[in-house]
């Protein structure tokens, strides 16, 4: 199973704000900027428009035998989907598919995800630890990318950090290069960005700005 004690930084390929004559490019630029997980997520699409999107980048994700590993992909909330794509990693939601029952049709090479949006979640996340390999904690802020969701509010942070929990975490929510300073001091070490990165003209280097952030 990958090592995901070193990732820092996970980016979300979301077709909410990435056009499809964007969508290589903006993949090119995540991976060049030094993600080290990259999720696409392409919530209102068909099975197929889905398809056609992870295909379309996932000759960029090929090992260089001459550079850096790649980062690794993960496909959002589609189990049929990841299961066609050896190495291909799951990210589900409270309400997807449990992940008892993903960990068990993904076998156990794969990396398999989970949001949690409260304390009492993440702890049965961690008590999932077998079957899961890092959990999202959020939304930390109020974020475009789920208006319709309440944030949950710093304080989560150092709630789950308290735990100790064996799985690596990732904050998750309205994370902006002017509020990652209070994400790292609440002890957050791993982040998600979305719309910070996809809306700004030059994706590569904002990934290059928050890892130098996060170091």
């Amino acid at each position: 199973m990958p090592d995901l004690s070193p990732a820092r930084f996970y980016a979300i390929l979301d077709t909410g704000y990435v056009a499809a004559d964007r969508w290589e490019e903006t993949c090119r630029q995540l991976i060049a900027g030094g993600a080290d997980l990259v999720q696409l997520r392409a919530k209102n699409e068909t099975r197929d428009e889905r398809r056609r999107l992870l295909e379309a980048v996932l000759p960029l994700f090929e090992p260089d035998p001459s550079g850096p590993p790649p980062p690794h992909l993960i496909i959002n909330d589609d189990l049929d989907l990841c299961l066609e794509y050896p190495g291909l990693g799951l990210h589900v939601g409270q309400d997807d598919v449990p992940v008892e029952e993903a960990r068990r049709r993904l076998g156990s090479n794969r990396l398999l995800g989970l949001s949690t949006h409260s304390i009492e979640q993440a702890e049965r996340a961690i008590a999932h630890a077998s079957h899961l390999d890092y959990f999202a904690v959020g939304p930390i802020f109020a974020t475009p990318t789920k208006p319709d969701y309440g944030f949950v509010g710093l304080e989560l942070v150092p709630a789950v950090a308290r735990l100790h929990p064996s799985l690596p975490f990732f904050a998750i929510g309205g994370i902006k290069r002017d509020n990652i300073r209070d994400v790292l001091a609440a002890g957050g070490r791993r982040i998600v960005v979305v719309s910070d990165v996809l809306c700004d003209p030059d994706p590569e280097g904002t990934v290059r700005a928050y890892r130098r952030l996060l170091s």
